[in-house]
Parts: C-alpha cells; sequence; structure tokens
C-alpha cells in the first residue's frame, strides 16, 4: 500500500467515525463518557506508540473523557482486566480471546494490531532439549491463559503428549524468561520481546517454532461498553488505525517508542518488529477466523476445550468487524 493510500485510509476512516457521531441517531452517541480505560502490552506495538503519542486523548478532549492506560504483562492479564471491567478495551492473542469467551468472559474481538510471530518453544543449550517429545518429564514454564501456553499443548498434542506428560511452572512471562536463564526450569514457553531478548543475550534456543500456531494480536472490547458506547468504540478504532499507519510509515520511531517503554536493547526489537511482527491486517476477517478456529478445534482435540462446545459458533459471537471501510 502507498503512501497517499495509506493516509486516505486514514482520512476516511476518522470522516466515518466523525459522521457517525453527528448524524447518527442518539443511541450511537458516546453518552456520558468520563473516562476511557485502555490497555498497553510490549507485545502490542500500536499501543505503546498510541500511548506515546497521545492521540486517544486528542479524540476524546472535547467531551472531557479521561484516558487511563494500563500494562497488560499477558493475554491472561488483559483478559482478566477485562472480565473484571477494570478496562473497555484490552490486547490479547486470538486464541486467548476465543479459550476466554468460552470460559464466559464477555468480550468482543474488534481489531487486529498484529499479525505476529510471538511465541516458540526455548530452551538452553545444556538442557538437552531438541525437539517437542524431548519435554517428556521436563519442567516447562508457561503463562496460563495467553497463546503461549496454548502453542505448547497443540506441539504437545502433535507428539502424542499432554501438560500431564510434563510439569508445568506457572509463572508470568517476564518471570519464565528469568526461570529459564537461571536454570530453574528445563525450557519456557516464550513470548516476545522477552523471547528475542533471551536469545540474543542469553543465549537461548528456540527449538520449536510454527508461524502457523501463532494467532493474531487482537484488540478486545467488553460487550457492555460495546453496546452502551458504539461511537466511542468506532472513534477507538480510527485512532488505533492512525496509529497503525503511522507506525508503518515510520518503523523506526516505533522502534525508539517500544526501546523506551519496554527497556530492551535496539537489537532485540530489531528482532521483535523487523522479523516477527507484520501490521498490515488490521481488519477482522477471514485470516483471522481461520487462525483462532484451528486452535481452538485444536484446543478441542487436545480435551482441554470439552467435546461439546460449538468452537465454530464461539468463533462467529467473538470476532466483530468494526473497522470502517476506506
Amino acid at each position: 500500500m502507498s503512501h497517499f493510500s495509506r493516509r486516505g485510509l486514514l482520512l476516511s476512516a476518522a470522516t466515518i467515525a466523525t459522521t457517525a457521531a453527528i448524524g447518527a441517531p442518539s443511541i450511537l452517541r458516546a453518552q456520558g463518557l468520563p473516562q476511557l480505560r485502555i490497555d498497553w502490552a510490549t507485545y502490542n506495538p500500536v499501543s505503546m506508540l498510541l500511548k506515546e503519542k497521545g492521540w486517544l486523548e486528542e479524540a476524546f478532549a472535547a467531551e472531557g473523557t479521561a484516558i487511563t492506560w494500563v500494562q497488560s504483562a499477558g493475554s491472561n492479564k488483559a483478559l482478566e482486566f477485562l472480565n473484571a471491567s477494570a478496562i473497555d478495551f484490552g490486547s490479547t492473542a486470538g486464541s486467548a480471546a476465543l479459550v476466554a469467551r468460552i470460559n464466559g468472559n464477555p468480550i468482543k474481538s474488534i481489531y487486529s494490531y498484529s499479525r505476529p510471530e510471538w511465541t516458540a518453544l526455548v530452551t538452553r543449550a545444556d538442557a538437552g532439549i531438541a525437539s517437542v517429545s524431548d519435554l517428556k518429564g521436563r519442567t516447562v514454564a508457561v503463562t496460563r491463559g495467553t497463546d503461549p501456553h496454548i502453542f505448547l499443548i497443540r506441539a504437545l498434542a502433535d507428539q502424542g503428549l499432554t501438560e500431564r506428560d510434563i510439569t508445568t511452572v506457572l509463572l508470568q512471562h517476564a518471570d519464565g524468561k528469568t526461570a529459564l536463564v537461571r536454570g530453574d526450569v528445563d525450557a519456557w514457553a516464550g513470548l516476545d520481546p522477552l523471547m528475542a531478548a533471551a536469545e540474543l543475550e542469553d543465549d537461548a534456543q528456540l527449538f520449536f517454532r510454527n508461524a502457523d500456531a501463532n494467532t493474531y494480536g487482537i484488540l478486545n472490547v467488553r460487550e457492555a461498553f460495546l453496546s452502551e458506547q458504539p461511537e466511542a468504540a468506532a472513534r477507538v478504532l480510527s485512532v488505533y488505525e492512525r496509529a497503525r499507519l503511522d507506525a508503518l510509515d515510520n518503523p523506526d520511531e516505533l522502534k525508539r517508542i517500544a526501546v523506551a517503554a519496554t527497556g530492551l536493547s535496539p537489537e532485540v526489537i530489531d528482532i521483535q518488529l523487523d522479523q516477527r511482527t507484520g501490521l498490515s491486517q488490521p481488519r477482522i476477517g477471514d485470516a483471522q477466523q481461520a487462525a483462532i478456529l484451528a486452535a481452538g478445534q485444536a484446543l478441542q482435540e487436545a480435551g482441554v476445550i470439552e467435546a461439546g462446545v460449538d468452537v465454530p459458533g464461539v468463533v462467529a459471537a467473538l470476532l466483530d468487524d468494526r473497522l470502517p471501510n476506506a
């Protein structure tokens, strides 16, 4: 997409959102929104840029809506915050959002902030692990309810194994990396950019990768917020698009912001953003549906999701394409 057409998309999205706010029935307008709560995460590059630029604050300034930023350390935390109504918008993996919806978390997935390869199975050179089958009887650090966790379950299932064949050590992502580097566990279901840091700075080894089993980075919204504040949700998406397009136009600026936000080296962020992150598929569509459905079906075959769950039906209920047309 050319520079001109990306800008055209941005302007069109903003125009549509503004027109909706002015000309739509009153039920579609933001009704008394004193505060909008949204997360940022090191695994969501667009969120870091958006927080740095202050564009959401600008977009809601006229109404006096305060923007509250909350850091999510992983999909599990974002989903906990959403379920507790502590945030209105949260960044997760598509697979994690699906499992949360199955478990009763009332969310909608309305935007795709990235197409990442952000997870792999990671070990140390001295651990004697070269393949997924080598994990049998070993200790693995994992953050439950995240794409790395689901990635691990799928990788084990492909080898005829389950979590019962390993010893899982439940840690948040950063602590899982530390445990691997210290030798407290044999392997880690990693997440970028921490995974890239372990690889580059601690000689960790990515012994199993499968880009297709990484599900999309998804922006979710509380279903109640979407129902009560549809215009505000549309405006958030328009501003997210502004940030995503800016990230495509100014990759060096995005990297600078990511380095400052994460405290990681430029070399680590280069791996995360240049090699493992795509920002070109924001609309919730067939690609996202296929990836999330495949994850759900794999989890069901592995016995993690109950056999009676209508996985395609839940995927359809979860996904909601709200991005304005160009």
